[in-house]
């Protein structure tokens, strides 16, 4: 007979707030520092140790453990007094100036708003999927340690991205456990009156209410909105039910509630980004919500405000692919936008424009990141190659324009070291940089690692192996037993990997641009690399294919079926359900990061930046951040920096030569040990590695980048031209309606060119018509190659043409160290303030 529980009927939501101190343990609960802050962590250890170990989630922990084990525990003088430390130094931390505070005390930016589709901060808040989010939540928290002033915007889902498992046969199974807000470290955002914050949008038929929520990042808040409102109608519930999941409708319903409704959730808490930082084209809607508000606000027509308002906007693309963009059907527009325009003075078309290449082509898709674009005053790829790649992508949008200058930049993604170091890693940085060494700048840090000893640098590293294999096996163990394994297989699981064996990682989503099947490219060769008598190999494989990519699931078994070979799976796992837990014991373990993705196919990628703090190397595609970060002293390459496309030959050679790098240079560098036992070669790239890479691939210099060359300028400017209710907005229409009536009347007259010394000397006659002179700037150009930089020169203006309306004589030298053929002229807007081409992208050439 089972034994009958007493249940005491105390209601879904009851803590123990009468408890003395009990208010302590929730603001810390409810702080996720905690995530990258590990004062705390022998706290949630000490009232639930297990709970800990399988969660790493304090807010569950205090919702689960007894009320007596509460009471015990606050009533010890030392736990107590531990608790009151921890809060008062929480305290202490977020009201200290910090590195934003100290260098910028006179700026005009008082809050950023960052809007992302997904926030990866904790594995105890599960709204995440992967890149994006790991970004997002990592620029989070180091907005908090280096106190700049911003506010995150997502949504908070139902189910969140799906969890993975692997049946008995290794194929993946996709589930959707329900995310209740009660168990997450949220609390909803309440009125003064008590009254629960919600927002109001109007979708075809219905309005649809949404709940507001919050989420404490350090210094830092993020707000969330979802839809699983009782108000709403049973679809509408599901609008935020799901990251990345049903069809293209639900997707424009999620990207309205995130662009309009997080918009408006900020209004409606009383706050006034100066930056609106849109991380991908998911929030592009924000761009039409906030010119919306400050027509509201000054009674401006919507071209004025959106003038005005786009000086504030930032849109970071994270996209290499044209097909990676948000499209949707213009029909979806019409049915969902339309009365939205209407509200802005928008005609259909109109609205359509704003997301379109060609506004005249009735057939065309409305784009989100032409939306993001048309509405921003800056806009940024993730590396240095991913900016080349965008301004090829974006292109179009600039006809006529050279593709270098596209206006889009860049800043290379970091990550946030403090939360990927392992505990060992932690303490050697601390040691040797002390434990603030993330809260201002870090140029230095690298002079510091470059003092470590080889064999402190080594022991650190067999540690953090040592600890890495302990997780591996348990892990290993719980998974075969879930699913199906004998006792037998699940016992000999306990005893796979060794501390002393080069262990490399792989994890990723599954998708065939990255493959990740790249190493089986000859499973022969692959099982002898592995089983080497001397020299062993071992290998952990982590990741997750979209539940509709059937491609990436093959991968995904194709790998499952090779372990199972009687002498592979002693040197090979894969670690089922890849998220944010599994993703730091893995960043924290292995010896070697491998990635193969097809250049130029990944705009960044981060998870090999997560290795550096923890002396793991890296062994990847010169694509993304590794093809401005690779030199031969840190790390190895693949790929000869070219693209090659799809092309299954090529993917063949870069096979072969990944097993000869790993073969003839990885393996044995990592065996070849001096009498005291260490691996001298591999411990100097490890310390090169880690002075060299650390500080300039985290999210440190990230943030600080984006500060001072993005968000301190966009402040800047939209400041200036919001002042006088927009009228420096009006300006700047009347000067761009002006251009688009003139434009077509311009033409260039005759050019004379002649050598003066070692100069060419240019005259070129330009007839403005209509056009003020000081609205257009007249350029000597001439294209990079061959050796030379591009040039572009401004020309003089100089005497009035006779009997012409508003032509002039423009003139330039340049040195004649290339031929004088090589340089053409032409005319481009001109305006003090404004982005040009991306704000008026009008250019004439000299034919």
């Amino acid at each position: 007979m089972t034994k009958k529980i007493p249940v005491t009927k105390l209601g879904y939501s009851f803590l123990p707030t009468d408890i003395a101190g009990f208010d302590s343990l929730t603001e810390l609960a409810l702080d996720m520092r905690w995530s990258w802050d590990h004062a705390t962590d022998e706290v949630w250890r000490q009232l639930d140790p297990v709970l800990w170990k399988l969660t790493h989630h304090p807010w569950d922990i205090l919702q689960t453990v007894s009320r007596k084990k509460i009471q015990e525990v606050l009533a010890d003088p030392i736990f107590r007094n531990k608790i009151d430390a921890l809060v008062q130094a929480k305290k202490q931390a977020e009201e200290a100036p910090a590195w934003f505070q100290h260098g910028h005390p006179e700026t005009p930016l008082t809050c950023v708003a960052y809007f992302c589709m997904e926030f990866m901060l904790s594995e105890a808040l599960p709204i995440y999927s992967g890149g994006l989010g790991n970004v997002a939540g990592d620029q989070l928290k180091t907005a908090s340690d280096l106190g700049v002033p911003v506010v995150g915007v997502g949504l908070l889902y139902q189910q969140g991205y799906f969890r993975q498992v692997l049946d008995k046969d290794g194929a993946q199974q996709a589930i959707f456990p329900y995310n209740d807000p009660g168990q997450l470290p949220i609390i909803p955002l309440r009125k003064p009156n008590g009254e629960w914050l919600r927002l109001e949008i109007a979708l075809p038929g219905y309005s649809v209410w949404l709940r507001a929520w919050q989420v404490q990042v350090g210094r830092v808040k993020l707000y969330l909105l979802d839809s699983n409102d009782a108000a709403n109608c049973p679809t509408h519930r599901g609008i935020t039910s799901e990251l990345y999941g049903g069809g293209p409708e639900l997707r424009l319903q999620q990207e309205l509630v995130l662009g309009l409704g997080g918009w408006r959730l900020l209004r409606a808490l009383g706050l006034q980004p100066e930056v609106c930082h849109l991380n991908e084209g998911h929030a592009a809607f924000a761009v039409l919500e906030r010119a919306r508000d400050f027509m509201a606000e000054t009674d401006q027509p919507f071209d004025v405000a959106l003038a005005v308002t786009r000086a504030g906007n930032l849109f970071t693309t994270h996209t290499a692919v044209a097909v990676g963009f948000d499209r949707f059907a213009p029909a979806l527009i019409e049915q969902y936008l339309e009365g939205y325009g209407a509200k802005l003075g928008l005609t259909l078309d109109n609205l359509l424009a704003l997301g379109r290449r060609n506004p005249d082509d009735p057939s065309e898709s409305f784009n989100m990141a032409y939306l993001a674009i048309h509405g921003s005053g800056a806009v940024n790829g993730v590396s240095r190659l991913h900016g080349q790649v965008s301004r090829h992508l974006f292109e179009p949008l600039f006809p006529r324009w050279p593709e270098e200058e596209v206006p889009i930049g860049h800043v290379t993604n970091g990550v946030h070291m403090p939360t990927w170091d392992s505990p060992e890693a932690d303490d050697l940085w601390t040691e040797t940089c002390g434990k603030c060494r993330w809260l201002g700048t870090t140029e230095t840090l690298g002079h510091e690692i470059r003092r470590v000893s080889d064999a402190r640098l080594w022991q650190f590293r067999f540690d953090a192996s040592q600890s890495f294999v302990a997780y591996v096996r348990d892990r290993l163990s719980r998974q075969l037993t879930a699913s199906g394994a004998s006792p037998e297989e699940v016992a000999e699981a306990g005893h796979f990997f060794d501390p002393n064996v080069l262990t490399l990682g792989f994890a990723r989503r599954f998708a065939a641009y990255k493959r990740p099947n790249m190493l089986l490219h000859d499973p022969e060769r692959l099982l002898r690399l592995l089983t080497h008598p001397q020299r062993p190999v071992q290998l952990i494989i982590a990741g997750k294919a979209h539940p509709s990519d059937l491609e990436g699931q093959a991968l995904i078994r194709q790998w499952t079926q090779f372990i199972r070979h009687s002498e592979a799976r002693r040197h090979v796992a894969f670690l089922s359900d890849y998220n944010m837990l599994l993703s730091e014991h893995l960043v924290q373990g292995v010896d070697v990061w491998i990635n193969t993705p097809r250049r130029p196919w990944e705009a960044c990628g981060t998870s090999g930046m997560k290795v550096l703090v923890n002396g793991g190397l890296n062994l990847s595609e010169l694509d993304g951040w590794w093809a401005e970060a690779y030199t031969p002293e840190v790390g190895w390459a693949l790929g000869d920096g070219k693209e090659h496309d799809s092309d299954p030959d090529w993917d063949a050679v870069e096979a072969e030569a990944l097993y000869s790098l790993l073969e003839q240079e990885v393996i044995p560098e990592f065996y070849n040990r001096d009498r005291n036992g260490i691996p001298v070669a591999w411990v100097a790239r490890i310390r090169e590695s880690m002075a060299h890479l650390t500080t300039h691939f985290s999210s440190n210099r990230t943030v600080r980048q984006y500060t001072e060359d993005y968000y301190l300028p966009a402040a800047a400017a939209y400041r200036e031209r919001a002042t006088d209710q927009g009228k420096m907005g009006a300006q700047i229409v009347n000067w761009r309606d002006g251009l688009d009536r003139g434009w077509s009347n311009l033409r260039f007259g005759e050019t004379k060119i002649t050598q003066k010394g070692n100069r060419h000397v240019f005259e070129v006659q330009v007839y403005l018509n209509g056009l003020d002179p000081n609205a257009v700037r007249v350029e000597l150009y001439a294209e990079g190659g061959n050796g030379f930089a591009h040039v572009r020169k401004e020309m003089t203006r100089g005497p009035q043409l006779v009997g012409a309306e508003n032509g002039y004589v423009y003139g330039a030298q340049v040195q004649a160290k290339r031929p004088a053929q090589d340089y053409t002229t032409r005319v481009v807007p001109h305006r003090a303030g404004i982005a040009v081409p991306l704000e008026a992208a009008h250019i004439l050439w000299q034919r």
